[in-house]
């Protein structure tokens, strides 16, 4: 049941994480109708929300960022990505423990050529740190010719997530802002990140109600929370939660049925034993007790065991990520596990107080054994 719950939990928090990473739990753009990953038109970012979101607590970071197709093109290969362009302020932590190889693209300073490319994009393109690559974008002012750029790779990443490993590379949002023709003060949207997952939607009504130009309508702008973009992930996710459940119904079915017959076991081979000591005055409840104390010593000695062992394996999994998973099918590349305390106390007092019930049924057969006949019993 602990490993079902860390296992289950675990790969819940981990898909969040990466899908966030990417994204921000929250997402604002122009309202334009735009259903693809590609910024349209721009925003300024002379926002009263930006760059500090004071009108809604729980929110801990804002970033503006730009996305734009393009192709890169190299002696032998080629590829369509989805540029995202970054400014000073993007959140570079949420990516470091994706990075295997490089270092992470400056875009603090003066406009470079650095970007950061996925492992799986770099494999099929056949780069490596140092390389460097045309990439040629698309104008949207009906000109035929393509806006070429040439960048250079400062480091790979790794998320398991081929959604977006085979799509992003990200660098200096400059570049998009001199392709589009736009000015230092626009970008393409912003991405916010809050404390809480589970207050999600809560907090994408309240940005949606604090970004709105009430006097202008024109400059509406539109929210969007990961939940709602990814809408097929975070169904697939839900399902973990029934899983776990009925996981942890069937282990208490077992685990009770085993503990029954155990008593059962122990009641009849101590007839002779309850007879006597109903003879010699003892009641129902007192023989009853006997037999309760030794259950729940076995069932003491089977939760510590279980203990033990579930969380002896799950740190072995967390230090070394013996168990892999196909990232193409769970989005990861080894199999996440959540530890704590909390629901590992829960589990443990709600089994043994389960199974302590349950033994009240058969530890009932005792009032109905004679005293006369459990001595002759054999």
């Amino acid at each position: 049941m602990i490993i079902s719950v860390a296992t289950g939990i675990g790969l819940q928090q981990k898909i969040r994480e990466k899908v966030a990473a990417f994204n921000g739990h929250i997402m604002i753009s122009n309202y334009d109708g735009n259903q693809s990953e590609v910024s349209r038109e721009p925003i300024s970012i002379n926002q009263d929300f930006y760059p500090k979101f004071k009108n809604v607590s729980g929110i801990n970071h804002i970033q503006a960022v730009a996305t734009k197709g393009g192709i890169i093109r190299t002696e032998t290969d080629f590829e369509g990505i989805i540029f995202k362009g970054v400014g000073k302020d993007y959140k570079w932590n949420n990516l470091q423990e994706y990075l295997i190889d490089g270092k992470l693209p400056d875009v603090s300073k003066n406009l470079n050529a650095q970007v950061l490319i996925s492992k799986y994009l770099a494999d099929r393109l056949h780069l490596k740190v140092g390389d460097k690559f045309n990439t040629f974008f698309m104008k949207d002012d009906n000109n035929k010719l393509p806006n070429r750029r040439y960048f250079e790779i400062a480091g790979i990443y790794d998320s398991g997530f081929q959604e977006f490993d085979a799509t992003y590379i990200i660098g200096d949002i400059r570049h998009l802002q001199r392709i589009n023709k736009w000015r230092p003060d626009q970008v393409g949207s912003f991405e916010i990140f809050i404390d809480d997952f589970d207050k999600l939607e809560q907090k994408g009504d309240e940005v949606y109600e604090n970004t709105q130009n009430k006097e202008d309508a024109s400059k509406t702008l539109d929210t969007q929370t990961i939940a709602e973009k990814y809408s097929y992930i975070f169904e697939w996710l839900q399902l973990f939660d029934f899983n776990i459940i009925v996981i942890l119904i069937i282990m208490i079915i077992v685990a009770t049925i085993n503990i029954v017959v155990a008593l059962l076991v122990l009641i009849l081979e101590r007839t002779q034993m309850i007879g006597i000591l109903k003879a010699l005055g003892a009641n129902n409840w007192t023989v009853r007790k006997i037999f309760l104390y030794n259950a729940f010593h076995l069932i003491l000695r089977g939760l510590i065991w279980g203990n033990g062992i579930s969380i002896l394996l799950i740190i072995i999994q967390q230090q070394f990520g013996i168990v892999t998973l196909d990232p193409q099918s769970y989005y990861v590349n080894v199999a996440p596990v959540y530890l704590d305390w909390t629901y590992i106390l829960l589990l443990n007092i709600g089994t043994a107080i389960i199974a302590l019930a349950v033994l009240l049924i058969p530890s009932y057969i005792i009032t109905k054994i004679s005293p006369v006949k459990a001595i002759r019993f054999e």
